[in-house]
């Protein structure tokens, strides 16, 4: 329950609390909007998903800089994308974009003029000849990683939990399985999480985002 509700599943956390005859800790209405939001991200409608985030709560962003400044890359990311698959596109609306609102923040942080100016190589190298690094950004797990984030900070600016208990479970067996790895233990080769075959890969795919999808395309 706790992880279908930090990560977005609003059907399939009331469709467990029905069948486990629980109360839903929080009604389905609240999470909608986070819903919303990483949906928009995942279709690369970063200028929709900006704007969900500001009616929501405007000081997420305001009191994140790093995050917005990754919504925007993402933004210019999704309109050099444009311009690679239009033929004979115009690339005046992306350095129009990156002119007017990546720029006057990229000096502020050495992390932002770099991730900027990896950025705008796009418009220099043909796709087919992207160095991997450059061809990362083109990566629908770009807008996965991004969508996460934003969840996290939403959650955070409503004082819930920023992460589901179940992912800092699966961090801490793969930490403790390392060490004694490290250490020479005898341990299988894989260690499942006790489930049957199919739960197991059932849960490999949730981890994921490939399992219930409430509306989460990607």
């Amino acid at each position: 329950m706790d992880y279908l509700i930090n990560e977005g599943y609003p059907s399939a956390a009331k469709k467990f609390a029905m069948e486990a005859n629980i109360q839903p800790p929080v009604e389905e209405e609240t999470i909608l909007p986070r819903v919303e939001i990483r949906n928009a991200i995942y279709a690369g409608d970063i200028e929709k998903a900006i704007h969900k985030i500001n009616d929501l709560n405007p000081q997420i962003l305001d009191l994140d800089p790093t995050l917005h400044f990754a919504l925007l890359r993402l933004q210019l990311i999704e309109l050099i994308r444009k311009c690679m698959t239009t033929p004979d596109a115009d690339i005046t609306p992306a350095l129009t974009f990156a002119t007017s609102q990546l720029a006057p923040r990229a000096p502020t942080n050495p992390e932002f003029l770099e991730d900027l100016e990896r950025t705008m190589a796009l418009l220099i190298f043909p796709p087919e000849n992207l160095a991997p690094p450059l061809a990362a950004l083109l990566d629908p797990a770009l807008r996965q990683t991004v969508a996460n984030r934003v969840n996290e900070a939403i959650l955070g600016s409503q004082g819930a939990r920023r992460e589901a208990r179940i992912r800092n479970l699966v961090r801490l067996r793969t930490w403790s399985e390392k060490k004694a790895r490290d250490a020479g233990k005898d341990i299988p080769e894989k260690l499942d999480f006790g489930l049957n075959a199919d739960k197991e890969v059932d849960e490999d795919d949730a981890m994921n985002g490939n399992g219930e999808t409430d509306a989460m395309v990607s």
